[in-house]
């Protein structure tokens, strides 16, 4: 399987590097197909036909293009009449910065030539008189190379025109051979694949069209502001230069600076245009595309390194503008084809990994303040409830799967801290929880004590009013204990009076009143092995409090135990913690 899998990758990177003149012009053509697509659609939605409005997006496409080209080249004109001063000025530069550097080197050579032992010199003899051959050019030949140059590119050009047109005309036509080829029975998955890859495609060019072409004009009134001439050409370019990755913005700085010290006599200029370009850089590199590409591109920011440095290599500057939209593509059919997922998986902006896959992994690892960050982002745009029932239960019943015996003390200190903040922060604010090295006792009895440290052995005041209290009760026990303590977290975020309470037979305590007190009372559901001490303990939880609703949340991971028995037991078996919120909350409104 992995030879077939190697064979079949160099297959496709040699038909990739020796066909570029076949390919390139094709995948161009396909790119921008997609690129134009929403414009096509909008006159669509104007009232054109397919016809009429794909050749109108094409001629407002070619319409904005040559103008642009136009000003630039007017721009490019003025800058020409003015270079002669502007030279004159490099070269005093030029020489002075030779200074600069020659005038150390000239005093550190005769000190290495005095280190250097005397020997005998070498005879002076005739030197070779050096010959240049010169090739006469005939008219006729520089006529022939002019042409050649500029047919070249302008004749690609044309070339990937016409290959759009007759793509853009017979766009339907291609997606059905595309079906037809890939079967009826992926039919579905085929044109979800095909919809994403040109909406992310078609919102990737959007958006970096539009962000490009801000900061051109940014930088462009920033250098006019500060007195350099023809800044509105420079501010084309750094927008042109810009859709190269990476590589464009420092070709751009580096005409800025060479510019902007030809200009002033001095260096103060090109100091000011090297910060000022450097810091709109730095700004929307690293705070406006990671949240407007994350959104757009849908891929990593390793990824498109990864991808401008592969297909610049394999198909040099073209390869180099095209790397993001086709890697793009590759990662959206990744989703669709199986033997594409991989590329998918380490490519795309986000792993193949939900919040509670991505707590299991961290909780093994022992990463709780990377777990703590993560439920604090969730908490901020959703309950506790909904974070104990999507995140942090299924994470650790992941956990617990596949836990060895030396990681047991590791992932209970970890979860443990973690749980712990969470109470902190009805406590005390968002504070992070003290770090926890080894528990004594189990993680749920670790927060009811804490609770009782702050509130007392009741775990809250017991002058209150009568049915306004929620008591979680569990038998004692890890799992137990923890998910009823965590039902008790839930309740309390909800600005309810809960609190819990551990089954033991054999105990005698004080009774405050509790059936005065108690409005609803949870009973954790039960796992296969103490199914009948948990049917016994809830019966005389029935005798003693027979007038309270008794519920329980049964958590998605216990599907073994028998649920008829279960539910026997109690007034009602709730799916989540989210549900029992919602039970709760209408028999307390304050």
């Amino acid at each position: 399987m992995k030879v077939n899998f190697a064979v079949t990758t160099a297959c496709i990177l040699g038909i990739l590097y020796f066909s570029q003149s076949v390919m390139q012009p094709i995948v161009t053509a396909l790119v921008l197909s997609l690129a134009l697509a929403p414009l096509i659609r909008a006159m669509g939605r104007m009232g054109l036909s397919r016809v009429h409005a794909t050749f109108a997006a094409l001629g407002v496409v070619i319409v904005a293009f040559v103008g642009a080209m136009a000003v630039l080249g007017a721009n490019v004109m003025a800058l020409s009449s003015d270079l002669p001063q502007y030279s004159a000025e490099i070269r005093a530069k030029t020489k002075r910065l030779e200074k600069m550097v020659q005038h150390p080197l000239a005093r550190l050579a005769p000190t290495l030539m005095e280190s250097v032992p005397a020997g005998p010199l070498p005879e002076a003899g005739p030197r070779p008189m050096p010959v240049e051959i010169r090739e006469r050019t005939s008219t006729r030949d520089a006529i022939a190379k002019t042409i050649g140059v500029v047919s070249g590119p302008l004749g690609e050009a044309f070339l990937v025109l016409v290959l759009l047109i007759f793509i853009l005309l017979d766009r339907e036509n291609l997606r059905d051979r595309v079906l037809r080829l890939v079967g009826q029975r992926d039919v579905s998955r085929t044109i979800q694949g095909l919809e994403d890859a040109a909406e992310g495609v078609s919102r990737f060019f959007f958006t970096q069209l539009v962000l490009n072409l801000t900061f051109g004009v940014v930088i462009g009134l920033a250098l006019w502001l500060i007195g350099i001439p023809h800044a509105a050409l420079w501010g084309s370019v750094c927008a042109a230069l810009r859709f190269v990755p990476y590589i464009g913005a420092l070709i751009a700085g580096a005409a800025i600076a060479l510019f902007a010290a030809a200009v002033d006599p001095g260096w103060t200029l090109a100091a000011y245009a090297m910060v000022l370009f450097l810091l709109l850089e730095l700004v929307v590199a690293h705070v406006v595309e990671p949240r407007v590409y994350g959104h757009s591109v849908g891929m990593s920011p390793l990824a498109v390194i990864v991808s401008a440095l592969f297909w610049g290599a394999i198909w040099g500057p073209l390869g180099l503008l095209l790397s993001t939209p086709l890697t793009l593509c590759i990662v959206v059919a990744g989703r669709y084809i199986k033997s594409l997922e991989p590329i998918s998986i380490l490519f795309a902006e986000a792993p193949h990994a939900n919040a509670a896959q991505r707590f299991h992994h961290r909780v093994l690892s022992g990463e709780a303040d990377a777990i703590i960050d993560d439920a604090r982002a969730f908490l901020r745009k959703a309950t506790l409830a909904r974070y104990c029932d999507k995140v942090l239960l299924p994470g650790m019943a992941l956990a617990s799967s596949d836990l060895l015996s030396s990681q047991v003390d590791h992932f209970r200190a970890t979860v443990a801290m973690v749980a712990d903040t969470l109470a902190a922060g009805q406590a005390k604010g968002r504070g992070r929880g003290r770090r926890i090295s080894l528990l004594n006792e189990n993680i749920g009895a670790h927060l009811r004590h804490r609770r009782e440290e702050r509130l007392g052995r009741w775990q809250g005041p017991l002058d209150v009013p009568a049915r306004s209290v929620i008591l979680s009760a569990a038998l004692p026990g890890m799992r137990e204990e923890f998910v009823s303590e965590l039902l008790v977290l839930v309740f309390r975020e909800a600005g309810l009076d809960a609190r819990s309470y551990v089954i033991k037979p054999d105990a005698e305590e004080d009774d405050p009143g509790a059936e005065q007190l108690i409005s609803t009372m949870f009973v954790s559901y039960p796992v296969d092995s103490n199914l009948d001490t948990w049917a016994a303990a809830v019966a005389e939880l029935r005798s003693a409090l027979p007038d309270i609703p008794l519920a329980t949340v049964r958590p998605r991971e216990d599907v073994e135990v028998e649920h008829s028995r279960v539910a026997a037991q109690v007034d009602l078996v709730l799916q989540s913690f989210e549900e029992a919120l919602a039970f709760v909350a209408p028999r307390h409104p304050g």
